[in-house]
């Protein structure tokens, strides 16, 4: 497949100048005059350069790659249709979509764009973390940072120590069997060779305590309503999760709260001033 520069530069600039900052979660500042993003905000939302970007635009530059274009898809919003053909435009079959497909749907996005006070994040089925607020970074550290199997919360927690710091140890046992369910559960339903079967078959491997509660059998063990953390700076909290999910990519949108006046609230309260400070830091 060849690349099609005049096609792609066309359409990224068209996606670019219909995009407002507030729809992609960038504060809007004053004496703004550019129609839609300007050039470096793209950038930013994309994590490259805003140079390389630029050639792009002007049809210039070398052939983007698929982690690339999957970055661009991403931080312009573009739906599962426009990132396929943005693909195609640069020369590369798009990647899957269903359970295995990392791109997060706009919608999903807009509403996550919304809740920078507020603890959240969007994760795959297994357990990989896509995106964080600047409080869920403030809160459990820059979960998007892990590659290969480490990647999942699930995996991490059989075979990294480090993983379990931030979580109450006396629910380590149910979050144990809660994990091993669930993976049961995904491997069953994705079948042999699935990601999820593998992921099973990676941690009966490493770890023997994963393969004790595996060899239980359970399925449906759920966490408690509520759920203790241990943040090294705040100490004790308890919050409560609400999801939404996006069942075509298997995407889950985790929102984590206290209940107002609780000292748990005034503890969420301290590190959002830090995942403010943060977050404006990295937009100027």
């Amino acid at each position: 497949m060849t690349v099609d520069r005049a096609g792609l530069a066309d359409f990224l600039r068209r996606r670019r100048e219909s995009l407002q900052p507030e729809d992609v979660g960038l504060p809007r500042g004053r004496r703004r005059r550019a129609a839609g993003l300007r050039r470096e905000e793209v950038a930013l939302l994309c994590h490259m350069s805003t140079d390389y970007y630029m050639q792009l635009e002007r049809e210039r530059g070398p052939r983007p790659s698929e982690q690339m274009l999957a970055s661009i898809a991403q931080g312009l919003h573009l739906s599962l249709d426009e990132r396929d053909h943005l693909f195609r435009l640069a020369g590369h079959n798009p990647p899957p979509r269903g359970p295995a497909g990392e791109h997060i749907s706009p919608g999903l996005l807009r509403v996550f764009d919304r809740l920078t006070d507020t603890f959240a994040e969007i994760v795959t089925e297994l357990g990989e973390t896509l995106r964080q607020t600047p409080l869920g970074v403030a809160l459990t550290g820059d979960l998007t940072a892990h590659s290969g199997p480490a990647r999942s919360l699930g995996y991490r927690w059989f075979t990294d120590p480090a993983a379990r710091r931030l979580y109450a140890p006396e629910e380590h046992s149910l979050l144990s069997r809660m994990i091993a369910a669930d993976l049961r559960r995904l491997a069953t339903l994705r079948g042999p060779g699935s990601r999820a079967a593998q992921l099973a078959d990676r941690l009966l491997e490493r770890s023997e305590e994963f393969r004790a509660v595996w060899d239980d059998q359970e399925i449906g063990v759920h966490a408690y309503d509520v759920k203790h953390l241990v943040h090294p700076e705040v100490g004790a909290l308890e919050l409560h999760c609400q999801s939404l999910v996006d069942p075509d990519q298997a995407h889950y949108l985790f929102v984590y709260t206290a209940v107002p006046g609780s000292e748990s609230y005034r503890k969420l309260q301290r590190l959002s001033v830090v995942a403010r400070a943060r977050f404006a830091d990295a937009v100027e």
